[in-house]
């Protein structure tokens, strides 16, 4: 099985080698979870590999989304200047000085089928291997009822042009889904990251709900967001009750075996590149 690896510490540990090649996932969770993080992290890591990546924003503009890269000092500047990374602006439909600088610009961000022909130009033009879709809940928020369409149409194009996505999907404080009726049986694995408040403390937790062609860490692992992003602790688990929190670390042989499937996924990576998908597989 090829994987992508995310090259986020601890996570490619916690799917036993990384991500398999052309999944999408939804990256699910509430406010200040760190789920934006964790999708630029994602391009990022892939970008200073030197694969192409590619942004899609719905609910920032494209302005605050390279200062927001920035903040961790991911400096993506120079690889738009190179033509490897881009970043679709479905936020301002044109509107402003700023938006006319952009170069992939959706006019109309509730024709689905427009967004999905940028991003298929998009993917060409920088090369992607990797994508991230923040937030892919805004395309079916105030309509429900086309929410698994939606994300299946997007899965085709991307899958068919070889590409790995991450799906940044927002749910309500508390609230313990995915972000989507029938989203979650669409997508080919889930990550849910959680803020979790007991005693008056937060706690920050990554949980792989599924994840399609590879085994996965079936416990809540503890995780941080510090000044290079976000950081999970995969040899350790996160005991949660009503009333308390214990990190707890994890058995001797599931530590080894991870570790093993690291080694394994990035000799496998070195020795063999998985080849990026064609308009005539996409079609198929």
């Amino acid at each position: 099985m090829p994987r992508v690896r995310s090259y986020v510490p601890g996570l490619d540990e916690v799917l036993y080698g990384g991500i398999p090649d052309r999944s999408v996932v939804l990256v699910s969770g509430g406010p200040g979870t760190g789920k934006s993080i964790l999708g630029k992290q994602f391009l990022y890591n892939g970008l200073t590999r030197g694969e192409g990546a590619v942004f899609v924003t719905l609910e920032e503009h494209p302005v605050a989304v390279r200062r927001s890269f920035r903040h961790f000092n991911w400096d993506v500047s120079k690889f738009e200047r190179e033509g490897r990374f881009a970043i679709i602006d479905a936020f301002t439909t044109g509107i402003g000085s700023a938006s006319q600088r952009e170069k992939y610009v959706v006019k109309d961000i509730d024709n689905v089928h427009e967004l999905i022909d940028l991003l298929r130009q998009a993917i060409k033009d920088t090369g992607a291997r990797r994508i991230t879709i923040d937030s892919v809940s805004t395309l079916y928020l105030t309509k429900p009822s086309i929410a698994r369409s939606t994300v299946m149409l997007l899965k085709r194009v991307i899958a068919g042009l070889g590409t790995t996505a991450f799906f940044i999907s927002q749910v309500s404080v508390g609230e313990r889904g995915f972000g989507g009726p029938g989203v979650e049986h669409a997508v080919d694995g889930i990550i849910r990251l959680d803020l979790d408040e007991v005693d008056g403390k937060l706690y920050r937790s990554l949980i792989v709900w599924k994840m399609r062609d590879t085994k996965i860490s079936m416990v809540r692992h503890p995780m941080d967001i510090t000044d290079e992003g976000i950081v999970v602790y995969w040899d350790k688990y996160l005991k949660l009750t009503a009333t308390s929190a214990e990190v707890q670390p994890l058995g001797k042989e599931d530590v080894e075996e991870m570790r093993r499937a690291v080694e394994e996924a990035e000799k496998a990576s070195r020795e063999v590149k998985p080849t990026r998908g064609t308009e005539e597989e996409e079609e198929d």
